[in-house]
């Protein structure tokens, strides 16, 4: 009997472990891996409680990322769950080695504000290895342990990380993206003793990838995620296909040749801007566009990288707002997703349903040949083109049902629109879901140039059906969603436990099946 009640306890245990995993898929909200760096290097914007309430309320962002510890901000982002990392400055980075220096820094700006607000990440510095400023570079390590130390002093180091990001400048060698190695030098006097810090705290590596600074007119399709014949890595014989691929793989080299190619890695910027000055390459509120809603639907397909297969990257978008007293050339007062008065520069789906208005008709992607009539007459679908392969189109349902909205429900297993179970049957209904969710327009349809639009009715053609979206859909709040996952994370434990109990008092021929735990979360 004694070791069935410890059976019991074990699955108990179990069961609470599993419950806290599923409770940080089922109620992390919208948005997934997806955030903003918000910048105020401007006289124009909102106050901080509307920018707060727009995100939470109006889109599907839930990270932000501050370049430093502002409280008016930090306060307006109080009960609203949105995930904020916030930056000690360069310029502090110095005294952050002393331990009161940091204990008092952790007790001004981040125990005031947390647990309210949902501070989950402190950055010591921005790019710190490129200043080439030797005092700053000594001390980025010794500054980020003195702050973890004062983080577990305050009983913060299990909610809070801490790292720093680097820009690209801290490769000696990225092309083919194989031989990425980091500069001499940095690379065991700086960066390893970095890394061995992250793993040691289980902290990720972030980096500031920005295809746009690297591209020119003979590689803009590969920096835009566009079709283009790719770069051919004969070391790997992997081929590349996007220029932020091969970015991220050259930085997974150099961590991989110093022995820390298990960490995680993190975007955290990586933009293009809307406008320019004429000489630049591909300046323009189309290619913005084109470039982050590409750039989202890579990131969140689960498909990875060439070197980093089956992952997605947190990742935030920079920026949140165009930012008019930035200095510097056109294009970096240009790099917001939204201008002052919240209203979109362009359209890459971060807009929830009912917050689409004012939006510019710039396509995400190159406008497909012949793939929609120009009549805006009678009703329009949208529907997977012939040519599209499977893989393309399980990454468009990924991509949709990755919104965490009302999209998905009918095709999973018990939905209306199952059947039948084929990728292209289900793509068609998630790709028709999220167009008929939209204003309908063309590039809502064009999900890297698989999809196309039909005003023929596919609920009547021979084609796999759409399953009469609009009729089956439902709109489901955020607040639905998170109940349906905790209705279903208890019926888990009820389960398991229940089959504990079976097994604890001796009546191995009663035990219940287990639950698909991995089914349940990805239908919920």
């Amino acid at each position: 009997m004694a070791t069935g009640f410890i059976s019991m306890f074990s699955s108990i245990l179990v069961t609470l472990i599993l419950f806290c995993l599923a409770s940080s898929t089922l109620f992390r909200g919208v948005g997934g891996t997806i955030g903003v760096n918000y910048g105020t290097v401007a006289n124009n914007l909102p106050p901080p409680a509307e920018v707060a309430h727009f995100l939470l309320e109006s889109t599907v962002i839930n990270r932000v990322r501050l370049f430093d510890a502002n409280p008016d901000i930090l306060k307006a982002f109080a009960h609203t769950g949105i995930a904020v990392t916030v930056t000690v400055p360069n310029d502090q980075i110095p005294r952050l080695t002393k331990l009161n220096f940091a204990q008092q820094w952790v007790e001004d700006n981040i125990q005031p504000h947390t647990p309210a607000t949902n501070i989950v990440r402190i950055l010591v510095g921005n790019e710190v290895i490129s200043t080439a400023n030797k005092l700053l570079i000594g001390n980025l390590v010794p500054a980020m342990q003195t702050l973890h130390t004062a983080l577990v002093a305050a009983s913060l180091d299990r909610r809070i990380q801490v790292s720093t990001p680097h820009s690209l400048g801290i490769l000696s060698n990225s092309s083919p993206p194989s031989t990425g190695k980091f500069r001499q030098g940095y690379d065991t006097h700086v960066l390893k003793p970095l890394l061995s810090f992250l793993r040691a705290t289980n902290s990720p590596f972030m980096v500031n990838p920005y295809p746009f600074f690297g591209c020119s007119p003979e590689t803009l399709d590969y920096a835009l995620f566009r079709p283009n014949a790719g770069v051919f890595d004969e070391i790997t014989e992997l081929l590349y296909t996007n220029m932020l691929d091969a970015q991220l793989d050259a930085v997974f080299s150099a961590m991989k040749f110093l022995g820390f190619d298990d960490l995680e890695i993190v975007i955290a910027e990586t933009g293009w801007p809307s406008m320019g000055d004429s000489a630049q390459v591909g300046v323009d509120a189309k290619s913005a566009a084109e470039y982050n809603g590409n750039l989202m639907r890579h990131v969140t397909s689960g498909a990875g990288t060439p070197l980093m297969r089956n992952r997605t990257f947190e990742t935030y978008i920079f920026a949140l707002f165009n930012e008019n007293l930035k200095p510097g050339p056109t294009c970096e007062r240009n790099f917001g997703l939204f201008r002052p008065d919240m209203t979109p520069v362009y359209d890459v789906g971060i807009l929830r349903p009912t917050a689409r208005s004012s939006i510019p008709n710039y396509p995400k992607s190159p406008s497909p040949t012949n793939s929609a009539p120009r009549s805006s007459k009678g009703k329009k679908w949208c529907v997977p083109k012939m040519e599209a392969d499977d893989d393309a189109l399980q990454r468009n349902i990924d991509y949709v049902c990755g919104l965490g909205l009302e999209y998905c429900g009918p095709i999973q297993e018990d939905g209306a629109c199952f059947l039948p179970n084929t990728v292209r049957a289900h793509a068609a209904f998630a790709m028709n879901a999220y167009y008929q969710s939209s204003e309908k327009k063309d590039y809502d349809c064009d999900f890297e140039q698989t999809g196309a639009i039909t005003n023929i009715d596919p609920t009547t053609a021979k084609k796999p059906p759409v399953c009469q979206t609009e009729a089956i859909l439902v709109r489901e709040t955020p607040d639905h969603i998170r109940m349906k996952g905790a209705q279903y994370a208890l019926t888990l434990i009820l389960l398991i436990n229940l089959n504990g109990f079976l097994r604890a008092i001796n009546r191995p021929h009663s035990v219940i099946p287990a639950p698909n735990f991995l089914l349940l979360l990805k239908n919920y």
